[in-house]
């Protein structure tokens, strides 16, 4: 991968999603968590709440930005998308693993030549193998996802979102080129919630992950930058 997206230190690699209703909550916990954090990720809930701007902003003062608003839809929209995007100063961004979809994405960020990782979303990490059942695909949750990767490769995308369960099939055929960004990533103790297929950070790393995705043991916890500091000295171990 490009070296203004390689990880340098666990810090580095620790990505916390700002999942709370309010930019004011968000911008506390950004207080809160500064220097601790690797990257922020803004997902749906605060895009709908003024969390565009707030991205943009985040990204004015030196942040790392993951914007995560999964895209799927034409190629001409896809494209005009990702170039506005790539206009704000972000550091990822999400495009389903569908290979029209990420085309599309790939070729206008290569005439906006701006720095940006286009992601391709496997799977969710909150499905399990009846849920893609449910959903119409037939065979195994791990051999959709690895055809999602290789599609994703042979795109020409800068990553994938995987789960951690997926990180140790998945790393030989993304070589060191490509970034390996894992949600569902719990530390020891943690409940699941709503992810079916979870591992902890040390867990998620030395399956080959290059990044985490931590969400509520950060923001919901007394201390958030402490919860933080933890997550990190625990991806620390397992370098």
């Amino acid at each position: 991968m490009p070296t203004s997206f390689k990880p340098q230190t666990a810090r580095d690699r620790l990505i916390v999603g700002l999942d709370v209703p309010t930019v004011e909550e968000a911008r506390a916990i950004v207080a809160e968590t500064r220097d601790t954090v690797g990257v922020y990720k803004i997902g749906m809930q605060l895009q709908f709440a003024g969390g565009l701007s707030f991205a943009e902003e985040l990204a004015r003062q030196g942040h790392k930005i993951f914007l995560d608003v999964k895209l799927l839809d034409i190629d001409n929209t896809i494209a005009s998308a990702v170039a506005n995007i790539a206009k704000m100063g972000m550091t990822f961004v999400t495009i389903h693993a569908y290979p029209k979809a990420m085309r599309a994405a790939v070729g206008a960020l290569r005439e906006a030549a701006t720095p940006l990782c286009l992601l391709g979303v496997t799977v969710l990490t909150s499905m399990d193998q009846g849920d893609i059942e449910a959903a119409g695909y037939t065979g195994s949750l791990e051999d959709l996802v690895r055809a999602r990767a290789l599609d994703a490769r042979a795109a020409g995308m800068g990553g994938i979102v995987a789960s951690p369960h997926e990180a140790t099939s998945l790393r030989p055929l993304l070589g060191g080129e490509m970034a390996l960004v894992t949600p569902g990533v719990r530390p020891a103790g943690e409940a699941a919630g709503d992810q079916k297929r979870v591992m902890t950070p040390a867990e998620a790393i030395r399956a080959g992950a290059d990044y985490i995705v931590v969400a509520r043991p950060v923001v919901k916890a007394p201390d958030p930058r402490a919860a933080a500091e933890r997550i990190v000295a625990e991806i620390a171990s397992a370098l």
